[in-house]
């Protein structure tokens, strides 16, 4: 049985690696003969492990980048989409991964994933998107506008410290907050249906996140190459979900010559909180193990 996030969300360690194109803080954990390389969405970073018991727990290595602007990875490590690909493949050479089994792209780390599966087929094998966010404008230009403002690298580390201040006065009100642009549910409902572990990880990774000047450069739109990916891939996501629509899922699934759609029956963007998750994560670890 693959488990759920647990209450107990923590920051893990990282390590730093200097290749030609820059600095890269990335995380190795587990100790499987295979490895997954997973790419973190917005607001997060290499230490910030979510979701990935599923990955680990079939025996898996993760390794997980900070994405450019997050992190100790500078934005000028890669830069774009297709360079930070570039750049996490030399990691693998660097770190003695030959091959990869999956690339995972987790929501605006979607992109990045999809262009190493594009630009380095010798080296991965499949491709798993959570709620990733596909070559559609995005996000919604009110909360690109809005976003630019509020997260801005001069200002993010103001909005997140409003943030966890609110968190730790007003837990109720914080999340409510945080969480509204998750779910097309009211927030109230979309938090009534969490389980007491879900709102307290849920609150322990909102505590955590930064932004750097990696959000901004995440809202950039980026070059579309979900035709060229040729692997299997398996295409995630929630009608639910706010933050990134269900359109961009079908676009991806639609697009890939090889690709599965699973709906999550999720109440939001965060597909890993929910009844519903244990089926997800057990399609996950079958289409991960099935033979080429």
């Amino acid at each position: 049985m693959v488990s759920t996030p647990s209450a107990a969300f923590a920051e893990r360690g990282t390590a730093v690696a200097h290749l030609p194109e820059g600095r890269v803080e990335y995380r190795l954990e587990g100790d499987g003969p295979r490895t997954v390389v997973v790419f973190h969405g917005g607001h997060a970073r290499a230490s910030l492990p979510l979701g990935e018991e599923v990955f680990t727990e079939a025996g898996f290595t993760v390794l997980a980048p900070s994405r450019p602007g997050y992190g100790r990875t500078p934005l000028s490590t890669g830069t774009t989409a297709a360079g930070f690909a570039d750049v996490t493949a030399e990691l693998c050479r660097t770190l003695g991964v030959e091959r990869v089994a999956a690339v995972v792209g987790v929501s605006a780390g979607g992109r990045t994933a999809l262009a190493m599966a594009a630009r380095h087929p010798e080296l991965v094998e499949r491709v798993v998107l959570e709620s990733a966010v596909a070559f559609l404008p995005w996000p919604h230009w009110l909360v690109r506008l809005g976003g630019r403002v509020a997260f801005h690298a001069r200002l993010e580390a103001g909005t997140w410290a409003i943030m966890r201040s609110l968190l730790r006065v007003a837990p109720s009100l914080a999340l409510r907050l945080l969480v509204r642009d998750l779910s097309v549910l009211p927030a109230g409902r979309f938090l009534g249906n969490l389980s007491t572990a879900e709102r307290a990880t849920l609150t322990g990774l909102f505590t955590l996140m930064r932004s750097g000047s990696g959000f901004v450069a995440d809202m950039l739109p980026v070059p579309d190459c979900a035709a060229q990916v040729g692997q299997p891939a398996l295409v995630i996501a929630s009608r639910q979900d706010r933050s990134v629509p269900f359109a961009h899922a079908e676009s991806l699934a639609a697009a890939m010559p090889h690709a599965e759609l699973v709906e999550s029956r999720a109440d939001s963007h965060m597909i890993w909180f929910g009844a519903d998750y244990p089926r997800v994560a057990a399609r996950i670890g079958a289409f991960l193990t099935t033979d080429l």
